[in-house]
């Protein structure tokens, strides 16, 4: 009963100070709700709850990277190739029906089961690898905490696919650059700073030093698009990347209702001058999009 009171408290009705106590957080269940009243909290914890909440944040984060790991390397790893067998023993290039015909000889008559003695594997048809540079830039203004998750875990999975050298920042009205905790997306959680202001285009500007050929590159913009002053710098910083032939993705995060927490305005005007901009909840599948 206690844990679901403490878990009613955190969740449903945003009570995050709840966290903050060694007592209380030792009941509560490991989840994304609970992980957010910890970002949010963190500055207030004592050194034990500290650790103690560290400990739940790598808990749900290894989660979170089981569920998305699989889907965001598949584009990079290539495609099983039906006509041609493996000797590597992977699960994913597992070939189910092949194995099954391939052992239907071996049916046992007692049983009638089927017995598998031979298992057969694919190996995959490389895509293109010719590395990328990805920068992932996400804002971490108090209203992006569920953002803010899921681009440190997106990054980290991105640091292991070598087609790709990555680099994440996080900014507010100043840029932090992150790129060297980016495999472990545990230490950028606990180090970031939620709350304050905005500047996103700072954040864009130093994006596009850090690249080196803009045509194999991704800039990867997440925030609710308000823009701290007037955001005609930030239209015409992403508008020199776009003609320079960077691929701009502005991602602007939907709640976990699906409300709208991003300035619509901003949204069109980055669409405008050729960025892709897509709106979506930190799970999403099928996101609304502007180009």
């Amino acid at each position: 009963m206690a844990e679901k009171i403490m878990d009613d408290a955190v969740n449903r009705h945003g009570l995050t100070e709840v966290v903050t106590n060694a007592e209380t957080l030792a009941k509560a269940t490991p989840n994304t709700g609970l992980l957010k009243a910890i970002l949010s909290t963190k500055h207030l914890m004592n050194p034990e709850v500290l650790a103690m909440a560290r400990t739940i944040v790598d808990k749900v984060v290894r989660d979170l990277m089981r569920s998305l790991a699989r889907p965001i390397t598949n584009p990079f790893t290539g495609r099983r190739d039906p006509r041609r067998r493996s000797r590597q023993h992977v699960a994913a290039n597992f070939d189910a029906r092949g194995t099954v015909r391939a052992n239907l000889r071996h049916i046992d008559p007692a049983t009638r089961r089927l017995v598998i003695r031979e298992p057969l594997f694919n190996t995959r048809v490389r895509l293109q690898q010719d590395r990328w540079q990805v920068v992932v830039a996400v804002d971490q203004s108090g209203s992006m905490v569920n953002s803010v998750i899921h681009a440190a875990v997106t990054a980290a999975i991105f640091t292991g696919i070598s087609a790709m050298r990555t680099h994440l920042i996080a900014f507010d009205t100043s840029v932090v650059d992150l790129t060297g905790q980016a495999a472990d997306p545990v230490e950028v959680l606990m180090r970031v700073q939620l709350g304050g202001g905005t500047a996103i285009n700072v954040a864009m500007e130093y994006a596009a030093s850090l690249l080196n050929n803009p045509r194999r590159s991704i800039v990867v913009m997440i925030s609710d698009f308000y823009e701290g002053g007037h955001d005609g710098p930030l239209i015409a910083t992403t508008a020199r990347l776009v003609q320079d032939g960077v691929r701009v993705l502005c991602l602007g995060a939907l709640d976990a209702d699906g409300r709208s927490m991003h300035n619509q305005v901003t949204a069109q005007s980055l669409a405008a001058v050729g960025a892709h901009v897509a709106v979506m909840t930190p799970t999403s599948s099928r996101p609304g999009s502007r180009r």
